[in-house]
């Protein structure tokens, strides 16, 4: 998928976002206003920090990193999980509590509402994006939120929240223009920051298993095994190992019993065949390691 054309997308989006929602949060002194332009400044500083790890982890192998620097991109999202949700989630939920424990008179607040209902249909553009190139890369959106995308699953997120926190934000607002209960505005602010806050734990956790090495899927492993075991001459695949170096870049290492007989010349060509139909039936298998028995 075109990483480069989702984290572009994102960031103007969210540059605009940001703008419109600080400008009408202090023109109307709304506290829920004001957490969705704090979250789209950090979503805009989340988008950098992931257009960062995309370039970073293009760098060439060295000696010191023989595997690459693919794993620069789950670094780079979960620090972009962190920031985007945690930081921004925190204080969210702090201007909130501060509203509900001494209530400002909001002003304007038509313009709240108007700019809210902004930031609904310019986060739906950017879900919209995202899930143009899943469609574009042939991926149902379950196997693209199963996947090691994390961090077009951290922009994908981050819109959902930006929509769902606008809608929370709206109706909030809603409730003041029709009450006059400026606590209101207080309350779905610290909805909003409890969401963000979940939804950063739970992304920095997926971050987390893919830096220390996640494997692929059981399912990709059997499809693997398959490959491998339909050549004639492999008796059994002793032991398969799998690790995700990047989104698109997986390491394994497989000891394959052979037939037994084989000259070490046969033994060669067998394990060139086999790294050939693996690496032409998963392209991202890009290291692959054979120990052979026979």
């Amino acid at each position: 998928m075109r990483t480069q054309v989702v984290v572009w997308a994102t960031v103007v989006l969210n540059a605009a976002l940001f703008v419109l929602n600080l400008v009408v949060a202090i023109v109307s002194g709304s506290t829920a206003v004001l957490s969705q332009a704090v979250y789209a400044l950090t979503d805009l500083v989340g988008s950098l920090l992931l257009m960062w790890g995309v370039v970073a982890s293009q760098r060439p192998p060295d000696y010191d990193h023989p595997f690459g620097f693919g794993k620069e991109r789950f670094f780079w999202s979960f620090s972009a999980s962190l920031v985007t949700f945690t930081i921004a989630g925190l204080l969210v939920l702090t201007d909130g509590i501060q509203q509900l424990a001494t209530p400002h008179r909001l002003t304007n607040v038509d313009a709240a509402l108007l700019v809210l209902g902004a930031t609904i249909a310019l986060s739906a553009v950017g879900i919209w994006v995202t899930l143009r190139e899943v469609r574009r890369a042939r991926q149902a959106i379950t196997v693209f939120l199963e996947s090691a995308q994390i961090g077009l699953k951290t922009i994908f997120y981050q819109d959902v929240v930006s929509v769902f926190g606008s809608v929370v934000a709206f109706a909030g607002v809603a409730v003041v223009h029709e009450t006059g209960n400026d606590a209101a505005d207080g309350l779905v602010a610290c909805v909003i920051g409890i969401l963000m806050i979940l939804t950063g734990l739970v992304l920095a956790a997926e971050s987390r298993e893919l830096l220390i090495g996640k494997a692929i899927s059981p399912d990709q492993a059997r499809a693997v095994l398959a490959v491998v075991e339909r050549d004639g001459q492999v008796r059994k695949v002793r032991s398969f190992q799998s690790m995700m170096l990047g989104p698109d870049d997986v390491l394994i290492a497989l000891r394959i019993n052979f037939q037994d007989g084989l000259d070490t010349d046969q033994l060669e060509q067998a394990i060139d065949r086999v790294s050939a139909a693996v690496r032409a039936a998963f392209p991202r298998v890009r290291h692959l390691v054979i120990e052979p028995e026979s």
